[in-house]
């Protein structure tokens, strides 16, 4: 199997984790800032995690909300650097459902209101011209799963 990062694209409480961990985390490495919340240089330790990953020859999913250039980019110049292809999955923006779901978090991974907001503000859909080999959309299937489908660049 062709080393790859995939990264995940979309507001808090939009599935992400939950696709990685049913669809995406097997024979990968998952990469979340989620699992280091406290420690400081948050995204010096995402890189180093991706990068020593990659330097094994393990795919790699960056299971963060990554919204724009600004996050997505580092990773696509690392996997880059190891040869890796990226994958972009994109989960269009349901700010209500996202509220909802987050209102039913339990208190340690609840996101503050002004977070999904500040996410949503920066949050740019993901095109092939941005580096991606491959896009996708993903959204929920109304059976508990979901439904990923290629990214239509056109819409």
């Amino acid at each position: 199997m062709p080393v790859e990062v995939a990264v995940l694209i979309g507001l808090q409480a939009s599935g992400k984790s939950t696709f990685c961990r049913t669809v995406l985390a097997d024979g990968r490495a998952v990469v979340s800032k989620d699992d280091f919340r406290n420690a400081r240089h948050r995204q010096v330790r995402e890189m180093r995690l991706v990068g020593e990953a990659l330097a094994a020859g393990c795919s790699v999913v960056v299971d963060n909300t990554n919204p724009s250039p600004a996050q997505w980019q580092p990773l696509i110049d690392a996997a880059r650097e190891y040869g890796a292809s990226v994958v972009g999955y994109w989960f269009p923006p349901d700010p209500a459902g996202s509220a909802a779901r987050n209102a039913a978090r339990d208190d340690r991974t609840r996101v503050p209101d002004a977070g999904l907001r500040a996410v949503l503000r920066d949050l740019r859909r993901p095109r092939r011209v941005d580096g991606f080999d491959q896009l996708y959309t993903v959204g929920f299937d109304g059976a508990g799963g979901f439904r990923v489908e290629p990214l239509d660049e056109e819409e």
